[in-house]
């Protein structure tokens, strides 16, 4: 006769939780891109050459725009439309915060 006991294995008891940071990291980095686009639709052309000599403040915004995406995606529990809506709105106010800065307008 062995002496072992039976181990009750509850499925309850741990569960995983599924990742939400790609959702966040990724729709950061799109809103990222297309807040980029704003001023050049605004400004036009020549958004171009103000960028070419600011482009360290414009460039830090991106690692700072998938984190905020990540963020938003883990706090909100991976609401799709609701953490691209924050994270869109977010990204492109701060994108255009730097650039009226910058530009002094």
């Amino acid at each position: 006769m062995q002496n072992a006991t039976p181990l009750v294995i509850d499925s309850q008891l741990e569960q995983e939780e599924p990742s939400y940071s790609f959702l966040g990291g990724t729709s950061g980095f799109v809103f990222y891109w297309l807040a980029f686009t704003v001023p050049f639709i605004v400004y036009g052309s020549n958004t171009l050459f103000f960028l070419l000599y600011t482009w360290p403040f414009f460039l830090a915004l991106m690692p700072a725009s998938v984190l905020l995406g990540i963020v938003f995606s883990v706090v909100l529990r991976g609401r799709l439309f609701l953490t691209l809506l924050l994270t869109g709105i977010t990204v492109i106010c701060l994108f255009w915060l730097v650039f009226s800065f910058l530009s002094g307008w």
